[in-house]
Formats: C-alpha cells, structure tokens, sequence
C-alpha cells in the first residue's frame, strides 16, 4: 500500500506526461502482480464497490476526530472531497501498516459483507493503522469513487516501457468485461493472444472538432457523413455470438436485444464501429427515445415498440476474423457496404450514408440542415485513413451544428469541489413566467476563474438564505444557458429537461426582465424535442 501512495501522489503532483508515465513505469516494474493488476484496475474504472455510506463514513470519522457535525461538514466544504477531509481530520495513527494493495481491497471487499456494528469497526481498526496517506487511499476505496488523473493511453505507454510490448497490442488487451477476479496478471499483460476474450471490442478512434477547413486540403480527400446522436457502440460477431460494447467500455448486449438477429445476416469474425440510434420510420427518434432504454437490464415489450434501435454502421474494424483497420476508410467502407448490401430492411441496421460535396462550401451548407434530420452535425473522414485508437489530429473531424441556447436568469448557487471547493460555481437557473421564475436546469461550467470568483465573491455578500450547501441569491445576473438538445421532462417543475447544458457567456449587458420565458422553453421543446 506505501509503494501503490507513494504512485498516487507522485501521479498527483504532476502535472507532465513524462512525469506521470515514469512513476507507473517505476511501479509496474517493481509491484507485485497482483498489486499491478489492482492498480490497473483501479485507474480503468474497474474499482470495487461501495463499502458503505459516505453519511456513515461522515458521521464515524467526526466521532473519531472528536468533531461535531457542523465542523465537519464546513471542513469537508472547504476541502471538497471526503476521503481526504477524512484523512486530515483523524488523529495521526497509531501505527505503519503496510500490506499490499491486493490484501487492502480483499479487506475493503469483506467489510461490505459485515453488519453495519462490525464493519464501522473494521473500518476504525485500519483508519487507526494507516498514515494519512494510505488512510486517504483506503477511504476512497470504501466509497467506491477512486478515480486518478491518468488517462487509459498513459497507463498502456506505461505498460509497453515496462514490459517492451507494443502499444497497440496492451490497448486491446485492456478492452472488454474483465476484472482481477476474472484474469490474473498473467493472462491479461503476457500472454501473447490478444483475442483469446471472444467479446473483446477494439479501441475506439475519436476525432476532434473541427475548427477551421484551412488545413484539411482538397475536399476530394475527405468523406462526410452526418453525425448521428445516439450512443457510439461496436458490434461484435464471434464464436456464434454478438456482443455490443459502449465507447465507455460498458457491455449493452441485454439492453438492445433486438441486434440479435444480426447474428443471421453477419458472417462470423466481424466486428462493426457505429451509432445505436432510436429509430423510426426511417428516421432517428430524439434522444430522449433511447434514453428511457440506457441503463436497463431487461427492456419491456412496450418500450420495445415506443422505441425501436438500429445500428447506424460507420465503419468495419474485423472482417472474417481479420483485423482490418491499417486499411484505408475507402477500403473498409467498401467492404463494409457490401457486407450489409443485402441485409433487409427489417433487419435493425443501416448503413451511415456518405454526404454529397465538391467544396466546402456545399459541406457547410449540408451541415445546416443536421438538425432537421435529427444529427447534431458532421463527421469529416480523410479516404486514406486507417482506423487508429484513441483522439488523434489530423484524419478525423467532427463538426457540430451550433448549440441550442436560452439566456436564463441565476436563482441558487453551490460551491464546487477540489480546486473549485472555495468558489461558487454551480448554479441553477430559471426562466421568467409571467411574474415568477421557474428553475429549469443547471451548469457549472463555460466561465472563466476570473468570472467565477467574481461570481463567488457576489453570493457571499447577497446570499437570501441558505438550504445546506445552497445559497438562494437575488435574480440578477443574466447568463446564456448553451445546451445540445430539449426534452420533456414530468420531474422538472418547467417540464423541460436541457441535454448537456452549460453557460456561453455571462449577459452582464441583459436585465432580468428581458431573460427568456417558459413559453420560449415550450416552443424550442416543440420545434426541437
């Protein structure tokens, strides 16, 4: 555990890829292989799961600290995270154990089988064994929240430095469903057959936003699709089996059965890149659609019928159980048309059709039209491009239509967390009906430091009244609210609900009675939902 800290922090106090990557390399040459594949793991999302409450965990620690509520509270306000509020506030400990990291997470994982007495004992044993630093570590276990500033990519160059494979081959084995309970060191870092995992998907190659046409060259060089809004998503054909894997590495599989007769039209070894989309009448539904259907296991019969899904294909990555993606998108999207030119249209897959243009201009102009055809925008893929991994410049653009906005007015304002714990930076807003406001979404990013600590300085000295961490201030400033799409939404009092909403500017030249009104919200749901 002193060795898995003395990573942590020194990943912590950099803020240099050089700097980070030698203190995992450092690591995975001298850990032991299962504290290697924890470590792993852990910065992959692969953590346990909660021990506990974090109210209970609040509540023993203050009784430790010998703390009242209060004072706790205000001091994990400030400090913005409870493991290390935790760590800082218990006495210094009593002593210096030091087990490996595997043997703290078996421990970890026993306490969430004990009553709610015998695990707050378990759980005050180690606080009181453990210096602060790996006290902080084993906290952040118990919640289930570890997450560290270390990218999939840093972890696989790391990887390849200490074991001299390449990068390519270490991305691929970290992809798919597996746990330390599934795989050991061994299996998943050295042995040489990357697929032996049937569902593994491959990296996902991602583009940036496109900018600028100056540096892309001949529009002849390029091929344009729109960029559908759905959830990104591989489709796998093995072994007489289909998978469907997220771009986040999440298995969906149960949530879209209807893929499964995929399998019939789909020779085996495939594997296809594309776009879950709700689908109806030759068109994708809203967002909203699909949405009712993420997060289920199982989906009912009725939401099968209100919200139907395709796979919207981009691209294909394995043909015949060969690994095509070193060859040109021209290559793969020919073949990937004739793999599916024969598939019906009942079946629930579609092929993502290219977009017609000989200038930019005309490409622009295409652009214009994405909303009307349920798109956020486009996707600008140069013709001799393989299939990479990961965010790379250069072969692969997307350009988004312009956002959707609104200029709402600030009602209640929170302090954020870590470095934002001393600022006031996520606010809630409402639009004007008739003489009220009625609160219809929040956001918490799109303004400068500068903004916010004016901001924060403001709702100190005009704070209304104070609901926990929330303080109501006067309706004043004015901010224009940017967001990708609008839904109906029964929980909300505005009956709206704003996807990915965020704020463009601070209106300091708007006054309150000239912010937008719920009718305004109604008929951009209307237009837009």
């Amino acid at each position: 555990m002193k060795d898995f800290a003395t990573l942590v922090t020194r990943v912590d106090e950099s803020t240099k890829t050089s700097v980070k990557t030698a203190a995992l390399v450092d690591y995975f040459q001298t850990a032991s292989d299962a504290d290697k594949l924890w470590t792993i793991a852990l910065f992959t999302g692969r953590r346990p799961k909660r021990t506990t409450t974090a109210t209970r965990l609040r509540e023993w620690a203050a009784e430790v600290a010998g703390l009242p509520d209060w004072l706790f509270e205000d001091s994990y306000n400030v400090v913005g995270d409870l493991a290390e509020t935790i760590a800082l506030v218990l006495p210094p400990s009593a002593g210096d154990e030091d087990k490996p990291l595997a043997e703290w997470i078996a421990y970890v994982r026993h306490l969430s089988t004990l009553e709610d007495d015998d695990r707050k004992a378990g759980i005050l044993d180690a606080w009181s064994r453990l210096p602060q630093a790996e006290r902080f570590l084993f906290t952040k276990l118990l919640t289930g929240g570890f997450r560290i500033g270390v990218s999939a990519k840093l972890i696989t160059r790391a990887l390849s430095q200490a074991t001299g494979q390449p990068e390519a081959e270490l991305t691929h084995k970290l992809m798919g469903n597996w746990t330390p309970d599934t795989v050991t060191w061994e299996t998943l870092i050295e042995a040489d057959d990357p697929t032996a995992d049937l569902s593994r998907p491959y990296p996902f190659y991602l583009a940036y936003q496109l900018d600028s046409f100056d540096d892309l060259g001949s529009p002849a060089e390029w091929n344009a699709e729109r960029k559908w809004d759905g959830i990104r998503g591989q489709l796998i054909v093995r072994g007489g089996e289909h998978y469907l894997w997220s771009r986040g590495e999440d298995l969906m599989t149960d949530r879209f059965p209807e893929l499964a007769q995929l399998r019939d039209y789909l020779p085996d070894g495939t594997v296809i890149d594309g776009e879950v989309l709700a689908f109806s009448d030759e068109r994708p539904l809203p967002f909203n659609a699909l949405q009712k259907r993420i997060g289920r296991k199982t989906v009912p019969k009725k939401l099968l019928t209100e919200a139907p899904v395709v796979l919207m294909a981009y691209d294909l990555l394995e043909h015949g159980g060969n690994d095509i993606r070193s060859k040109t998108f021209t290559a793969r999207r020919n073949q990937l048309s004739l793999l599916i030119k024969d598939i019906p249209s009942e079946a629930p897959m579609r092929l993502s059709k290219s977009v017609d243009f000989t200038t930019w201009n005309e490409l622009s102009a295409a652009r214009d039209q994405s909303r009307d055809l349920g798109a956020e925008g486009l996707m600008l893929k140069r013709c001799d491009s393989p299939y990479l991994s990961g965010r790379k410049r250069g072969d692969w653009w997307k350009w988004k239509i312009d956002p959707l906005t609104i200029d709402a007015v600030m009602i209640y304002a929170q302090a954020g967390h870590g470095r934002r714990a001393n600022l006031f930076t996520d606010y809630t807003f409402a639009v004007r009906d008739g003489n009220e406001l009625v609160p219809f979404t929040k956001a918490y990013s799109g303004l400068t430091d500068a903004e916010f600590r004016e901001i924060t300085a403001w709702v100190r000295k005009n704070t209304l009244q104070r609901f926990g961490p929330v303080r109501q201030v006067p309706p004043t400033h004015v901010f224009e609210i940017a967001f990708e799409g609008i839904q109906e939404s029964p929980r909300h009092k505005s009956g709206v609900a704003l996807r990915f909403p965020r704020m463009l500017r601070w209106r300091r030249d708007k006054p309150v009675d000239e912010a937008n009104t719920l009718d305004d919200l109604k008929e951009m749901l209307a237009t837009y939902g």
